[in-house]
């Protein structure tokens, strides 16, 4: 597989380099799913537009287990910054993440897949989900997985499989873990209440600023000395919005943060030490309000899907080129396909040699494109492997 994706080197560097081109922002995937839906139809492969707003499905095969490999479609609200000869055309917009790359990788392995389906050496069935809107979610507060999930994509699906490029992993080489691999990312707001007072006579008030510092404080202890320090979590800050004249004392603070945690149990564990920690504010003479907004589930990946892909990766790249996956604190919402049947979620080297990483979500971001073969051989390998082993 991946000297026939080797081949169609040059053809994945076009595509990609077109999608970077033309990079289209959460649910307004309308040209990138167009053209996706055409190359699969030209594939020979049933299409299926418009599922989960802007999402693409295309199915292969016609009898027999089947696998899903997913890409997301959407770009960034980002300037580019680089100066190449393909950097976006649409002004504050960016593939700042490498969903570009996915993209192209997933055309490359229908492609590759489609002739296997030619030949009659496809032993099932393979359902190429295109997603859109990973990095956001629309009003309703669901992303392209949510809603692609929701609306069937996984329907009748025995396993699925996802890629994502990562500008810290040298090119050359994929990694994945079993079990979780990515974080509960949630949200909150939190408001601090005090009354306003002159600020020559602060007695007469309650400061919601130095109120806000304490339970900031409060906060980070609950980190480090109310959760069990063996368990990934994380609590930032990212906002504070508060007063309205120097001479005023605020009566009120705003505050908004993330929240990183990996298990059930110590994500209810901060929620619940998070209120506790506001406390502060009341015991001083204020008031708070926080309020939390769940994020997408962590993905989980399966242990036998995931040998089966680490195999797949060690016969096409060599043993010493398959790395350990860190848990990684972002999030995903390849989660919901993986919670519909056994799931993988690898990532692909993407690093230029002898360069400092481009950081994801940055105006520089960039990646090798010798990873963009690898990805397609990646996809089709680990495809036509659990179809045989599933047909067996």
């Amino acid at each position: 597989m991946l000297e026939r994706a080797q081949e169609l080197a040059d053809l994945l560097v076009e595509l990609r380099r077109d999608f970077h081109r033309h990079p289209e922002l959460s649910f307004q995937e309308f040209r990138t799913a167009q053209k996706v839906a055409d190359r699969l139809g030209d594939l020979g492969i049933v299409v299926r537009t418009g599922v989960g707003k802007t999402g693409v499905i295309g199915d292969l095969g016609h009898a027999g287990p089947r696998i899903a490999l997913r890409a997301d479609m959407d770009a960034l609200p980002l300037q580019e910054a680089n100066d190449v000869p393909y950097a976006s055309q649409n002004p504050g917009v960016m593939h700042a993440c490498g969903h570009d790359v996915h993209v192209a990788c997933l055309l490359g392995a229908a492609q590759l897949l489609a002739e296997e389906a030619s030949a009659g050496r496809l032993p099932g069935q393979v359902r190429f989900l295109f997603q859109p809107s990973e990095e956001a979610q629309d009003d309703e507060g669901l992303s392209g997985g949510m809603r692609m999930a929701d609306e069937g994509a996984m329907e009748a699906v025995d396993a699925v499989v996802g890629l994502h490029v990562w500008a810290e992993l040298r090119v050359g080489a994929v990694s994945m873990r079993e079990g979780p691999i990515t974080a509960y990312p949630d949200k909150f707001k939190l408001v601090i209440e005090g009354r306003e007072a002159h600020g020559a006579f602060p007695h007469e008030g309650f400061d919601a600023i130095t109120l806000s510092a304490q339970v900031i404080n409060a906060l980070q202890t609950v980190i480090s000395r109310r959760l069990d320090p063996t368990r990934g979590r994380v609590l930032t800050i990212g906002t504070i919005q508060g007063g309205t004249k120097e001479n005023i004392v605020a009566g009120k603070v705003t505050m908004t943060g993330t929240i990183r945690t990996f298990e059930p149990e110590t994500r209810e564990a901060l929620f619940e030490e998070m209120e506790r920690a506001c406390g502060v504010a009341r015991a001083l003479g204020g008031d708070f309000a926080l309020s939390i907004h769940p994020g997408y589930h962590p993905v989980v990946n399966d242990p036998d899907l995931t040998a089966l892909v680490r195999q797949a990766g060690a016969d096409l790249l060599g043993a010493e080129n398959v790395c350990e996956s860190p848990l990684e604190m972002g999030g995903e919402d390849f989660c919901y396909f993986a919670e519909k049947a056994p799931g993988c979620f690898a990532f692909l080297g993407g690093a230029f040699p002898g360069e400092e990483p481009r950081r994801h979500h940055h105006p520089l971001f960039d990646v090798d494109e010798r990873c963009l073969p690898i990805g397609t051989a990646l996809l089709a390998e680990t495809a036509v492997r659990f179809l045989e082993g599933a047909s067996r």
